[in-house]
């Protein structure tokens, strides 16, 4: 057992402390419930800003934002990290990988990982962010390997070193490109001399005949007209088919020698144990209704990437990004004691605040409801934007920092290539440096 005291208190139990774990989480702590919130990290992250840790823009610790801190107040409240395993909706139980656990009600935001298609040595090989740990793991291989670029006097060998290929023309890939720009444009001349900037080559595929497919034409084109600005080799209407670590092979029958490539393509779920099989689609998005509740069991509710809640205007479900699963925490949190008992509530709406992307030092694209527009005034919108979402005011400040530094000195100062030894030594860790 996971060791929870019974309160007398309804157990809610919620899985996953995303963008969609934390909103309602948050909330709910307040009424008279027992909480409890199991994930497999203790600390939420900000998923938006990955990229940037992984350009050394950020520090892991000003996008990430401890769990229990959120409810250090809220004795109703308890914690447990943990990966969920399997769930018995007709006994009401859960299993988890500390032990079992009975809910009156289980609220499921276990978010998604990257789809690789079932490609096997793209899973293998490419390179994710959907983590910190994957955020920390790819700058250390962008900063290995400009330190080995060094030693490498063949022009063809160097290549495969400071190359990169980005799959995906979403935001992220498209944010991940421009940030690669910039750090070829400013860093590279200032730290790596010997290394002409102009060798390094980046590559953005995407299988579509566009850009930002979710935004307006207007902001899709602007984005790759940046894009190519920062010379950054845009590559549409072909898909990557393979990796074997040198080279990315594409449909074409094409192939780019390099040693890196992101993966930023695809989401899927994974599938919860235990739920009957009609009640996930072929991506293995839960389906939900108009209370945001499981089809064909009770009291098991799901938000975020992991709801699939379908109607008119979205024929595959909500969009899987922050905006909402960020509302649908809320609408949950104020209505579920009420679906508890049986009593009507209105439907979830979720309500389109907008869409932006940023490209590079002063670029951004932004789609309002009525509004689309793109430039230094979009660019300032998706700062503030992004500054206000994050956590924790300490981390807010740590963020606009290394912001305003990045914007004044057209550099960043995180460039550290962080390891965990192989192999630790006692005597060694016991050795005075003085």
């Amino acid at each position: 057992m996971l060791n929870i005291p019974d309160t007398g208190q309804k157990r809610i139990v919620v899985i996953g402390a995303g963008f969609a774990g934390v909103s309602f989480a948050s909330r709910i702590a307040k009424q008279d419930v027992q909480l409890v919130f199991i994930d497999k990290i203790n600390y939420h992250q900000f998923q938006p800003l990955l990229y940037q840790v992984s350009m050394a823009g950020l520090e892991p610790s000003s996008i990430s934002f401890p769990i229990r801190r959120l409810f250090q107040k809220k004795k109703n409240v308890f914690i447990r990290i943990a990966s969920l395993e399997s769930v018995d909706h007709e006994k009401k139980r859960i299993q988890t990988s500390s032990g079992e656990i009975w809910y009156d009600a289980l609220v499921i935001a276990t978010g998604a990982r990257t789809n690789f298609y079932g490609n096997k040595n793209l899973e293998k090989r490419a390179y994710t962010l959907k983590s910190v740990s994957d955020s920390l793991k790819l700058r250390n291989a962008i900063l290995e390997d400009y330190e080995k670029a060094l030693s490498e006097p063949d022009y063809d060998k160097r290549q495969k070193y400071i190359d990169i290929v980005i799959v995906g023309g979403g935001a992220t890939g498209v944010e991940l490109a421009g940030a690669l720009a910039e750090m070829k444009k400013y860093i590279l001349p200032k730290e790596y001399v010997e290394i002409d900037s102009k060798e390094m080559d980046i590559y953005l595929v995407q299988s579509g005949d566009r850009l930002l497919n979710s935004m307006s034409e207007k902001s899709s084109a602007r984005a790759l007209k940046e894009l190519q600005r920062l010379n950054v080799n845009v590559v549409l209407n072909k898909r990557v088919s393979d990796f074997d670590g040198t080279h990315v092979h594409l449909d074409s029958g094409e192939k780019i020698y390099c040693k890196k490539l992101i993966w930023a393509a695809g989401i899927c779920c994974d599938p919860i144990k235990g739920l009957p099989e009609d009640s996930r689609d072929r991506s293995n998005r839960l389906h939900v209704d108009g209370n945001l509740k499981v089809a064909n069991v009770k009291d098991v509710f799901a938000l975020g990437d992991i709801a699939s809640m379908k109607s008119a205007e979205y024929e595959y479900g909500h969009p899987q990004v922050a905006q909402p699963a960020i509302q649908q925490g809320r609408y949950l949190a104020k209505h579920l004691l009420d679906i508890l008992e049986g009593k009507t509530v209105k439907n979830f709406e979720y309500k389109d605040k907008g869409s932006m992307a940023t490209i590079g030092r002063h670029q951004a694209v932004v789609d309002l409801k009525n509004a689309k527009f793109g430039g230094f005034s979009a660019w300032i919108l998706w700062l503030v934007v992004h500054l206000y979402s994050i956590l924790g005011f300490k981390n807010r400040l740590l963020v606009l920092f290394n912001w305003i530094w990045n914007y004044i000195t057209y550099d960043q100062s995180l460039r550290l290539i962080i390891k965990q030894n192989e192999q630790t030594s006692t005597k060694d860790d016991n050795v005075s440096n003085g």
